[in-house]
């Protein structure tokens, strides 16, 4: 019985903590802002979500490194909901792939599963706060339906977009105003 109300403490301290989060969003605060690549962080998030569910086949692929200004905290609870979100909604062993380009003056990441994917509807309202796709699901396995909506509102306080695909495998894409790309390392200055 005590863990069972360790368990629900926990939980509720989860669901606090999220709302909290979209509440203070709701509200404009200001984010921390600094140059961020986006590759390693978006590494990062891969590792730490193959050390949670290791039967979860990730690739990353970022051929570049991909500068925005924002809060780096903040962009990677971004990953790391989007990971979350394939292993609760994917059958173990589904591969996914993140993918960190830059397209003109935009910063591209694509979070796409080989997963059952979302129905038109379930697409359309990925992003709602408290909408889960399957409402069989349990509290443990389906979350709370705040995941999503969490990550539209850190890509929106960074002047950014999300949306999500429907049909066979999610495919979720985040564009972020891309920073300015970095000056060339200078050398010396040679002396006459």
């Amino acid at each position: 019985m005590l863990s069972g109300i360790r368990g629900e403490t926990v939980r509720m301290g989860h669901l606090v903590e999220e709302l909290l989060l979209l509440a203070r969003m709701d509200e404009g605060r200001p984010l921390d802002s600094e140059r961020v690549d986006l590759a390693p962080l978006a590494a990062e998030a891969v590792e730490a979500a193959r050390a949670v569910g290791p039967e979860l086949p990730l690739r990353l692929e970022a051929a570049e490194p991909v500068d925005v200004m924002g809060d780096r905290g903040r962009l990677r609870q971004v990953f790391d909901n989007l990971l979350s979100n394939v292993r609760a909604h994917t059958p173990p062993g589904t591969g996914a792939t993140v993918r960190i380009s830059r397209q003109g003056d935009q910063a591209v990441c694509v979070v796409a599963d080989d997963g059952p994917g979302m129905t038109e509807e379930q697409a359309a309202r990925a992003f709602e706060r408290f909408f889960r796709p399957d409402p069989s699901r349990s509290r443990t396995s389906g979350g709370t339906g705040l995941g999503l909506s969490i990550v539209a509102a850190i890509v929106g306080a960074h002047g950014g977009t999300v949306e999500a695909g429907a049909g066979r495998g999610a495919v979720l894409t985040i564009r972020l105003p891309a920073a300015p790309p970095r000056a060339p390392a200078q050398g010396p200055a040679e002396v006459p």
